[in-house]
C-alpha cells in the first residue's frame, strides 16, 4: 500500500505539470489577450481607457513577456499560494473566488447528501422488487429525471416558487444581505433559496445514480454467492447489505473522482439561470474575457481535486472490493 501511494504521488507530479500546460496554452491560444478584448469592448460603447494604464498592467504582470516566461511566473505563483490577479474584478483571485468556493461548497454538498438518500432506498427498491409495479413507476420517473434538462427545470420551478410561495429565487439569498457578513436572518434566506437549485441540480444525478444502482445490483443478485448465503440460512436484509449491495457500491466509490471537482465548480448553466453566486458563473466569465489567471488558476484546483479524487477512489475500492489489487502482477 505504501509503495501504491508513493508511485500515485509521484505520477501526479508530472500529471499536474502537463494538465498546466494545456491550461495555458488552450487559454492563450485565442488571438489577442484580455486587454485587447476590454479595449474592443470599450470603444464599441463608446468608452475610452487609459493607454498607459494598459501598458502598466502589462508590464506589471508579464504581458510584454514571451509565453514560456509568463507560464513559469504563473505556475511559480501557484506553487506558493499566489493564483494571480484578476484584470475584470481588479483584485486577487484568491479573494475574487473566496466566497464563492464556500457557497458553491454549500450547494454542492447538500445536492450530494439529497442524491445518495433519495437514489440509494430507490435504486435498492427497484432491484429487489424487479418488474413491479413500483419498479416500473419509479423507472418512469427515473428516465424522466434524465431526459429534463435541469435548465428548463430550472425555470419551471422559478416560476412555481414565484406564483405559489412568492419566493423569488434568484441568487442564493435576498438582495439585503448580498456581501453581508453571515447572521441569522441571512442564514434563514439562503436556506430558503437553497431549496431549487437542490432539486434542480440533483436531480439528473439521482436519476442516474438510481438506474446505475438498480443494474448493478440485480447482476449481483444472480451470482451464486448470494444463492448459497440464503441457502445457508443468512437473514434476508443482511444477504443483501453485507455482500451484493457492498459488491455493487464500486462505480459509486469510482465517482469520488468526478465528485470532488465538481463540489467547487458548480453546474454552471443552473448556476447562470437561477444567478447564484458560486463559481461556475465564474469561470465562463473568465474563460470569455480571457482573464487568464482566474480562469487557469480555477482550472489547475479543479485539476488538482480531480488527481485528489481518483487516487481515494482508488483506495477505497480496494478495501470495498478484495477482488481489486492495487499492484499489478499474476495471481497464482
Amino acid at each position: 500500500m505504501v509503495n501504491y501511494l508513493l508511485y500515485r504521488l509521484a505520477a501526479a507530479v508530472p500529471t499536474l505539470f502537463l494538465i498546466s500546460l494545456l491550461i495555458f496554452a488552450v487559454i492563450e491560444l485565442p488571438p489577442g489577450d484580455y486587454f485587447e478584448t476590454f479595449l474592443a469592448e470599450q470603444e464599441a460603447l463608446g468608452e475610452t481607457v487609459d493607454p498607459k494604464k494598459i501598458e502598466y498592467l502589462k508590464e506589471t504582470y508579464g504581458f510584454d513577456q514571451p509565453m514560456p516566461i509568463r507560464y513559469a511566473s504563473w505556475v511559480w505563483g501557484l506553487l506558493h499560494g499566489d493564483l494571480g490577479y484578476s484584470f475584470e474584478y481588479e483584485l486577487p483571485v484568491n479573494d475574487v473566488i473566496g466566497s464563492r468556493v464556500w457557497m458553491t461548497m454549500l450547494v454542492s454538498f447538500i445536492t450530494i447528501i439529497f442524491t445518495w438518500l433519495i437514489a440509494f432506498p430507490i435504486g435498492i427498491y427497484s432491484a429487489t422488487h424487479k418488474y413491479s409495479w413500483g419498479d416500473y413507476g419509479l423507472t418512469f420517473i427515473g428516465l424522466l429525471g434524465l431526459a429534463t434538462p435541469n435548465f428548463l427545470l430550472a425555470l419551471i420551478l422559478m416560476y412555481f416558487a414565484n406564483v405559489w410561495f412568492g419566493t423569488s429565487i434568484g441568487h442564493l439569498m435576498d438582495a439585503e444581505f448580498i456581501d453581508q457578513p453571515m447572521s441569522w436572518a441571512k442564514f434563514v434566506s439562503v436556506v430558503e433559496h437553497l431549496v431549487i437549485p437542490v432539486i434542480v441540480i440533483g436531480t439528473a444525478g439521482t436519476a442516474a445514480m438510481i438506474r446505475r444502482l438498480r443494474a448493478n445490483l440485480l447482476d449481483e443478485l444472480q451470482k451464486q454467492y448470494v444463492t448459497t448465503a440464503k441457502a445457508k440460512g443468512v437473514p434476508p436484509f443482511k444477504a443483501l447489505v453485507k455482500y451484493p449491495l457492498r459488491m455493487s457500491l464500486n462505480f459509486f466509490i469510482s465517482d469520488i473522482g468526478s465528485i470532488l471537482p465538481s463540489v467547487i465548480s458548480g453546474a454552471e448553466v443552473v448556476a447562470i439561470v437561477l444567478s447564484l453566486e458560486t463559481t461556475g458563473p465564474l469561470l465562463i466569465s473568465a474563460l470569455k474575457s480571457q482573464d487568464m489567471y482566474l480562469a487557469g488558476s480555477f482550472l489547475m484546483m479543479l485539476a488538482v481535486l480531480t488527481v485528489i479524487g481518483v487516487l481515494i477512489s482508488d483506495i477505497a475500492l480496494a478495501f470495498l472490493d478484495p477482488r481489486i489489487r492495487l499492484k499489478g502482477g499474476r495471481q497464482k
